[in-house]
């Protein structure tokens, strides 16, 4: 199973795409995240596979949220892009 975090501050834009992972029988949308700070904590809680980040949203913009997520020992050895 391959675990999304979805992160996006428009509700309608997650919601579209947490539908569409849903139908996916190999995939679950492992959870939300509404600005780039928020991404940051819920990408450290829940250890998705994947962060499909917004690259503009407030509070931290996607591309820093990436920055900081990967500068985390736990992603060190990861392939993350924006």
């Amino acid at each position: 199973m391959i675990r999304v975090l979805l992160a996006d501050d428009q509700h309608l834009v997650r919601a579209g795409f947490r539908a569409l992972l849903d139908a996916q029988p190999d995939i679950e949308a492992a959870g939300e995240a509404a600005d780039g700070a928020e991404a940051v904590r819920r990408v450290r809680a829940l250890r998705p596979d994947i962060a499909l980040m917004d690259i503009r949203m407030p509070v931290l913009d996607g591309l820093a949220a990436t920055r900081t997520i990967t500068e985390d020992a736990h992603w060190a050895r990861s392939r993350w892009s924006c």
